[in-house]
């Protein structure tokens, strides 16, 4: 009878066997495992239809870009032409010679130094009046339990619904009453009774935040304004950034209100310095390019200078509902 030697003799079986077609040939390099897979994806033919598709992206952002640049390189060009290449047919894209002096003499042509002074103050008061409004009004409508919190909350999203003009008439007639008329109490004190877009805005955000840390401040002994101060601003500085942007930008670009409520040309801000160049039979066009330019720098700066945490802010107010 035939024995197998155990272990042994399994083993001389195998040697026996047919050969692994998975396994390398003699004389071959045998491949490392997961390396040799790499190395045979490497090899692979890359997919032609990855690098159009990308090109085409591409190509669709670059066009997108040069249509909404276009507008502000025309602007820049213009405010260093003469006033007869500006409106030039067929146009002239580059100035030649550029005219520098248009800056100097658009700037020098009204105080605008003091336009400038009145609109930022009118919007350090508007930034001031939001956040410590805004902040309050959010926080408590993101925490604090309340009888009828959902119906006030819908009830002040739906102002946003209410279009400006149905509301600057009675506005007016109440400031002409409170005798604010040529002062820039209309466009400060509104701020601090609150914006529901920025009360939405910072609510959502709150909800993000973990309540872990407001439940072990309160632990310490630490009321409702405590924690507000002390845990939840110094962790939500996206979202007040973003409020901040937002208010700087409405308030140096603000066109209808300082020429509702402004009447003395010495409380005049950047905007209506602005409408001074256009007149009744004429247009000053390449001094009203410089000086439109140097106006919107500040707002451009800003932003440039806190995209990050207003990207943040943006993006970060949508996670919890």
């Amino acid at each position: 009878m035939r024995q197998v030697a155990g272990i042994g003799g399994l083993g001389d079986t195998n040697k026996g066997a047919s050969p692994n077609p998975l396994s390398p040939a003699d004389g071959q390099t045998p491949s490392a495992g997961i390396g040799g897979l790499r190395e045979t994806r490497r090899g692979a033919s890359p997919n032609p239809l990855i690098p159009a598709k990308r090109l085409l992206i591409y190509g669709l952002l670059g066009a997108v870009a040069v249509i909404f640049l276009l507008p502000l390189f025309w602007m820049l060009s213009s405010s260093l032409k003469p006033e007869w290449q500006v409106l030039a047919n067929p146009p002239v894209w580059l100035p030649n010679p550029p005219r520098w002096a248009n800056y100097r003499e658009a700037l020098t042509y009204l105080p605008f130094g003091r336009y400038a002074v009145n609109t930022l103050i009118i919007s350090l008061g508007a930034i001031v009046g939001h956040l410590l409004s805004c902040t309050i009004v959010a926080y408590g409508f993101a925490r604090l339990r309340a009888p009828g919190k959902g119906f006030f909350f819908a009830l002040l999203i739906s102002t946003l619904m209410l279009p400006y003009p149905v509301t600057m008439v009675p506005l007016f007639v109440l400031f002409n009453r409170l005798g604010w008329i040529d002062t820039f109490l209309p466009l400060i004190v509104p701020a601090f009774f609150g914006n529901a877009f920025y009360i939405f805005l910072l609510r959502q955000f709150f909800l993000t935040l973990p309540p872990d840390l407001e439940d072990a401040a309160r632990i310490d002994g630490a009321n409702t304004l405590q924690v507000l101060r002390h845990v939840i601003l110094p962790i939500s500085t996206p979202a007040l950034a973003t409020v901040v942007i937002f208010t700087f930008q409405a308030s140096w670009n603000d066109f209808l209100q300082p020429l509702i409520f402004l009447q003395d040309q010495s409380n005049y801000t950047l905007t209506l310095g602005l409408n001074f160049f256009r007149g009744s039979f004429q247009v000053n066009w390449a001094y009203l390019m410089a000086a439109s330019l140097v106006v919107v720098l500040p707002v451009v700066i800003v932003f440039f200078l806190a995209q990050r945490l207003f990207i943040q802010g943006i993006a970060m107010t949508g996670i919890k509902g």
